[in-house]
C-alpha cells in the first residue's frame, strides 16, 4: 500500500482543493476550541463539499464530549475522527459504535513510556498518530519527535500515521526512519506566520518527497 498523506489543519476550501489536486489522501479539519487552525461545523461542511471524492476528511478533537461530535458528524462527512486529547479506550469505543466511521487516536511520544499508551487503544483505534510531546500543547506545535520510538512503535501491530514538525525538507527521512504508514504536516507546509493559510509549493514538495 502507498504512502498515506495527510495536510492538516486546513481552514479553506482553496487550500483543500490544491492538497487534494497534489496528491493528499486527507485533508485535516481541527474542531478543538483552542487550536489557531479551529474551524466551525459550517465551515467545515463548506470545505468537505467541494472536494474530490477521492480525498477524505479527518475531523480533530480533543476531548470533546460525544455530542459535540455527533453535531460535526450530522452536517460533515468525515471519514475518521482523530482524538488528540487525553480520550480513553471507552471514549473511541463509544463513538465507534454509535457512527461508521475510522478511529484515529494521536498518541504524544516523549519516551519509551508514551509507547505504553498506545497499547491501552489497539482494538479501539484503526490507526495511530505519534506527535510530538510538548507540555500544555495538543499538535501543531512543529516539534519533531524521536523517530527510532516511532519505528518502534510501527512493531505493535497498528498503522502508524507520522507527525510532528514534518517538512518539505525532513518527510524523506522520517519515512525512511520510520516505516511509518503515513505522514502528516500541518504548520511544516504553512505559509510562513499564517496558521490558517497552506503554502501551496511546501504542500507539492511534501508530498512528492513523502512518496519518493
Amino acid at each position: 500500500m502507498s504512502l498515506l498523506v495527510k495536510i492538516c489543519g486546513i481552514t479553506n476550501a482553496e487550500d483543500a482543493l490544491w492538497a487534494a489536486n497534489l496528491g493528499a489522501d486527507f485533508i485535516g479539519l481541527n474542531f478543538s476550541p483552542l487550536s489557531p487552525r479551529k474551524v466551525s461545523v459550517d465551515m467545515a461542511a463548506g470545505i468537505a463539499a467541494g472536494l474530490p471524492p477521492f480525498v477524505k476528511c479527518v475531523g480533530i478533537f480533543t476531548d470533546p464530549p460525544q455530542e459535540d461530535v455527533e453535531k460535526v458528524l450530522k452536517k460533515v462527512p468525515l471519514a475518521a475522527v482523530q482524538f488528540h486529547g487525553n480520550e480513553k479506550r471507552e471514549d473511541l469505543e463509544n463513538v465507534k459504535a454509535r457512527f461508521r466511521v475510522q478511529i484515529w487516536k494521536a498518541v504524544r511520544v516523549k519516551d519509551e513510556e508514551s509507547l505504553k499508551a498506545m497499547e491501552d487503544f489497539i482494538g479501539a483505534a484503526d490507526k495511530i498518530l505519534l506527535d510530538a510531546w510538548v507540555e500544555g500543547q495538543a499538535g501543531g506545535t512543529g516539534k519533531t519527535l524521536d523517530w527510532t520510538l516511532a519505528r518502534k512503535a510501527r512493531m505493535m501491530g497498528i498503522p502508524i500515521i507520522l507527525a510532528g514538525g514534518l517538512t518539505p525538507d525532513n518527510v524523506k527521512e522520517a519515512v525512511d526512519s520510520t516505516d511509518a504508514d503515513g505522514v502528516d504536516a500541518a504548520s511544516g507546509v504553512e505559509k510562513d506566520g499564517h496558521p490558517r493559510r497552506k503554502d501551496i509549493e511546501k504542500m507539492k514538495l511534501f508530498i512528492s518527497r513523502a512518496r519518493s
